[in-house]
């Protein structure tokens, strides 16, 4: 659900004394209010995500897997909006040349209007918003898949686990950051270890299929949204929800909305229109004044601080290995 844009809680890094030092870039932003964490946040799943640090000083660290290979990547913001980055590993240079996609440069923030008090208030609580765009499929969509039909809490765990066992340490000076499982890697994982994960049947082989037409999904990343979340939903097991929550990281879609989740529908009439039980049609009705822009509003809704009261108790997390 896009309420995962949320900032998450920030935490120290290990960093290996005497390391080689990277290669390095900087990339100012537009003028305007920029946030760094606040653009990144989408693509860390979970507090414990392997593959991403946020340091208390505001520091992120990233580590992906590129078509030149793994890279980490260092990105620092300073007092004059200025971010520094330096980039270690065969796609370091990879990284560094979408450097400007990545945090957002061709993002438009001036195109959106708000039609609503607690989205305007939320917009102007929170300037620096920004959509980021990887360019990277797999790292979005793996993730995703694991993220159908069960509890965030219980898929960041999932792929945490997946993450450190079969991924490899990034390269670079940070102790503890993995690069994701190459493609061949995912489709060699045994069956009893996806269970081991609490993965089930049905999400590991959607997993499976995706990365076996791996380089297919990657050219999803050069074509329009539309069309890039089309060729997601070709693969059995991939269908709206999973392909709007890719296009938003790897394009900044800014019109991607995510339907078929449990609660944000919810969450938008409550904010917008003051209902409760607001299903995908009528979450869609009340963002029609955001057409071309409805992605946006709703991280800003995420962002508002007026999200309902939950009336009934998170789902329970199963654990399928015990079953």
């Amino acid at each position: 659900m896009a309420g995962r844009f949320a900032p998450r809680p920030r935490s120290a890094v290990h960093v290996r004394a005497a390391a080689e030092p990277g290669i390095r870039a900087c990339w100012t932003p537009p003028e305007g209010p920029y946030d760094l964490g606040l653009v990144l946040g989408p693509l860390r799943r979970g507090p414990a995500d392997p593959t991403f640090r946020q340091t208390p000083d505001g520091v992120v660290w990233r580590a992906g897997r590129t078509p030149q290979g793994p890279a980490t990547l260092r990105l620092a913001q300073r007092a004059d909006g200025t971010v520094e980055a330096e980039a270690w590993g065969p796609g370091a240079g990879w990284m560094l040349a979408r450097l400007p996609h990545l945090l957002g440069e061709h993002d438009d923030p001036a195109a959106f209007v708000p039609r609503h008090r607690a989205v305007l208030a939320a917009g102007r609580g929170r300037p620096g918003l920004r959509l980021c765009a990887t360019g990277l499929v797999l790292e979005s969509l793996i993730p995703s898949i694991l993220e159908q039909k069960v509890t965030t809490v219980g898929a960041y765990r999932s792929w945490r686990a997946l993450v450190r066992k079969y991924g490899e340490p990034a390269p670079g000076p940070v102790e503890g950051l993995h690069v994701m499982p190459e493609p061949r890697t995912w489709a060699r994982i045994p069956s009893w270890e996806w269970h081991r994960a609490n993965v089930e049947e049905k999400r590991s082989s959607t997993v499976l299929r995706a990365v076996r037409v791996a380089p297919r999904l990657e050219e999803a990343a050069a074509m329009e949204p539309e069309a890039a979340a089309a060729r997601l939903r070709l693969i059995t097991g991939i269908g709206p929800w999973t392909a709007a929550e890719v296009v938003q990281r790897t394009h900044g879609a800014p019109d991607a909305v995510t339907v078929g989740d449990l609660h944000l529908p919810g969450i938008v009439g409550h904010v917008l229109a003051g209902e409760r039980d607001a299903d995908d049609a009528r979450m869609l009705e009340l963002l029609t004044p955001y057409a071309g822009q409805r992605h946006r509003a709703v991280r800003l809704i995420l962002l508002s601080g007026r999200l309902p009261a939950r009336r009934a108790p998170r789902m329970a997390v199963g654990e399928i290995a015990s079953r």
